[in-house]
């Protein structure tokens, strides 16, 4: 049982589930500007390593201990692995092809995959709120994923594909976190995880023909919104997500997923004059309050 002394402040939580609601929702359309110039895979190393660096050294200034376990290491890197690695670099490689409005819309279904993953893992029974809740998530999807105004391309189907198996993995990062051993401190746990995430993605950048030599031709806006996207998508954001991991139920964790989309379909409409159709519109609703649904229903209260 944990004791009054160790158990969070209601601000801190506010404050996180701030962070990354807004500061999330903008990262879809940030990234999208910065892979015009510089590659998806290439990019987002800079971003993660360059983040894990400036988080170790904040920690040396604040005289956080960088203290951790061989195990508690491994569990950080392997978690940095699910969720940047694989979870944020696949998002990031499918904004070549699809909207970030759209690509955001289809991550708010997070919640749908963590349940039915929960169900599957943990053998935990689904209530009928929550099959209402994936039935209404589903309806929504396939309404965004037939609109032939958005989805116009073989390429757009394939980049929507990777973003549904970076949910997965991204799910199952969760449930992961959740369970194992990790670094006692946020900020140490977050630059284990970005710097290994980070790395890991640079063999793939390779792998993937990128052109690195892009990096000395990118216009400044590019820079700005990668330091955007370091600052405060990766350092602010990311800590206070593996915060909430901590100290709140993954399912609550993911209501962000109900404020990201509107704030990425508001920049990449104004910005990017990305498309927003009446069956967007519909679509979104209905696959948001199908994670209205399921986030809703009665778990454990931090």
């Amino acid at each position: 049982m944990e004791s009054t002394k160790n158990l969070p402040s209601r601000t801190n939580i506010i404050l996180a589930f701030a962070t990354t609601y807004i500061v999330w929702g903008s990262t879809y359309f940030f990234n999208k500007v910065v892979i015009q110039e510089i590659p998806p895979f290439l990019s987002a190393t800079l971003r993660f390593v360059t983040a894990g660096v400036l988080i170790f050294i904040m920690a040396r200034l604040l005289n956080i201990p960088f203290k951790f376990t061989k195990a508690q290491f491994l569990n950080a890197g392997f978690a940095g692995f699910l969720f940047l690695t694989l979870g944020n670099g696949g998002v990031v490689w499918a904004l070549q092809y699809v909207d970030s409005g759209f690509t955001a819309l289809l991550v708010s279904a997070q919640p749908l995959v963590l349940i039915l993953l929960i169900w599957l893992i943990d053998k935990k029974k689904i209530s009928p709120r929550s099959l209402f809740g994936i039935f209404l998530g589903i309806t929504g999807i396939y309404l965004l994923t037939s609109e032939t105004k958005i989805v116009t391309s073989s390429e757009y189907f394939i980049g929507i594909a990777i973003i549904f198996c970076c949910l997965i993995v991204w799910a199952y990062g969760s449930i992961f976190v959740g369970k194992v051993d990790l670094p006692p401190n946020t900020f140490v746990n977050s630059a284990v995880q970005m710097m290994v995430g980070g790395v890991l993605m640079a063999p793939i950048s390779l792998v993937m023909q990128e052109n690195w030599s892009l990096v000395n031709t990118a216009s400044t806006n590019t820079w700005l919104s990668l330091g955007f996207l370091i600052t405060f998508g990766s350092i602010a954001a990311f800590s206070s997500f593996n915060y909430l991991l901590k100290h709140v139920d993954p399912e609550k964790v993911t209501t962000n997923t109900y404020v990201n989309p509107v704030v990425a379909l508001f920049l990449g409409n104004i910005f990017l004059n990305e498309p927003l159709t009446r069956q967007a519109i519909l679509a979104s609703c209905i696959l948001l309050i199908g994670v209205f649904v399921i986030n809703t229903r009665k778990i454990k209260k931090f």
